[in-house]
């Protein structure tokens, strides 16, 4: 079965922090909660849907929006929303079931996105023709169901394969992502899909990559306020060593007025204490125009870094680390979308360790003096969710997302975080 690539990736990951893990069990003792967490939806792995992989969004009316790897009514995933009782309640309803056939199968990290209109997007990382995955779109009917089409058929060709992204839209309505593999080179590409008439939307590459210096995109793109666009890769030429790793590339994509792309490699990871593979957390500007994101491998206990990249003249960008992951600690292997509040703090999850060993919801604030503050708000002890991935946050700073296992019933939850 298709999950059985996500489980293969996942060993390895597991496989390296088993020894950590242990010791952190051992020496670390069970803390406090600083924050307030509820279960939300328990997945009971049946036509409900299983193991979360990715984020949630919020709809106008504060509805919850997600999707899950496995479960459904066909074993290939599902859309769901969650709707508030007004008792603290909440109502999951399952919007589609993929079927691992033409529409597609199997939704990995990237989320969904709305448009304007209130259809939802996103990506399935296998299935579809070809079995490389899929670009789809659910239109909401009168009748309360939702109505799925295939936007894109990825062929494992030029056009590249196993889609983890988040699509973004543009101010014209075209719809950007990427794919991790295939493509001209076989490292990935990032595509553009402009809409037309009928329901027909015009798929194009608009950056093919070729494992120099980088390759495999993984996440999704964030723009600047001219329009270019930013990512992580997975991979970079010749790879790290010591240990032997993924390392990874932040890359900017500049347009022209011809329809071209400029594509440039703003920083190159180097393994260490510098951190590796920031391909799964994507990006986030401040006001000030500087990036931040997470690597889920390297720095100085070899469990991620939060780090910082601040533009300078002719377009260099300066690179700095500001957190050092301490797995058994504080939580590690961050593999999950951030979110930035108002005041500038950053809200993340480790996915994996922390003082219980299933991964941690923690919080970093700026200090006037350029330092940074870094506080765990909530460890997860398994029965309340396992291996948290990526945040959202409502207008009254409450934090909301899923985890991949745990729960009531083993295979994943939603959650909500009162810091």
């Amino acid at each position: 079965m298709k999950h059985n690539k996500f489980w293969a990736a996942m060993g390895k990951v597991l496989a390296a922090v088993t020894v950590t893990l242990i010791v952190g069990l051992v020496l670390t003792p069970r803390a406090g909660a600083a924050s307030t967490e509820k279960v939300l939806y328990s997945f009971t792995g049946g036509a409900d849907g299983a193991e979360p992989h990715q984020g949630l969004i919020f709809d106008q009316a504060g509805n919850l929006y997600g999707t899950t790897f496995d479960g459904g009514l066909y074993g290939a995933g599902t859309d769901y929303s969650l709707i508030p009782n007004g008792d603290g309640t909440w109502k999951q309803t399952v919007l589609y079931s993929f079927t691992g056939g033409a529409d597609g199968g199997y939704v990995d990290w990237g989320r969904l996105t709305f448009d304007a209109a209130g259809n939802l997007y996103g990506v399935t990382v296998f299935d579809g023709n070809y079995g490389e995955g899929v670009v789809f779109k659910l239109t909401p009917n009168s009748d309360g169901s939702w109505t799925e089409s295939v936007l894109h058929q990825f062929t494992g060709g030029k056009d590249g394969a196993e889609p983890r992204t988040t699509p973004m839209f543009d101010a014209a309505g075209n719809l950007y992502g990427a794919v991790a593999y295939g493509g001209v080179h076989g490292c990935g590409a990032i595509f553009k899909l402009t809409p037309g008439s009928n329901n027909k939307w015009t798929y194009r590459v608009i950056h093919q990559f070729m494992d120099r210096p980088a390759c495999s995109p993984w996440v999704g793109l964030i723009p600047d306020k001219a329009g270019s666009l930013y990512g992580t890769t997975r991979n970079t030429v010749g790879g790290c060593s010591n240990p032997p790793q993924e390392c990874g590339t932040v890359f900017k994509l500049t347009p022209s007025s011809d329809g071209k792309w400029t594509y440039k490699v703003i920083h190159k990871f180097s393994g260490g204490k510098g951190g590796s593979d920031p391909s799964v957390s994507g990006l986030i500007f401040d006001d000030a125009g500087n990036l931040y994101g997470l690597t889920q491998a390297g720095g100085k206990y070899s469990t991620g870094v939060f780090f910082k990249l601040v533009p300078g003249a002719h377009d260099t960008w300066a690179y700095r680390v500001l957190h050092q992951f301490n797995g058994p600690k504080d939580g590690g292997y961050p593999i999950g979308q951030m979110v930035r509040d108002a005041s500038g703090n950053f809200y993340g999850t480790g996915n994996l360790l922390g003082p219980y060993g299933y991964g941690t919801v923690f919080k970093l604030s700026p200090n006037s003096d350029g330092s940074w503050r870094f506080s765990v708000l909530y460890s997860f002890t398994g029965t309340d969710g396992e291996y948290p991935l990526g945040l959202i946050q409502d207008s009254a700073g409450n934090l909301f997302g899923t985890t991949v296992w745990g729960g009531a019933y083993g295979y994943g939850t939603v959650f909500e975080i009162t810091p």
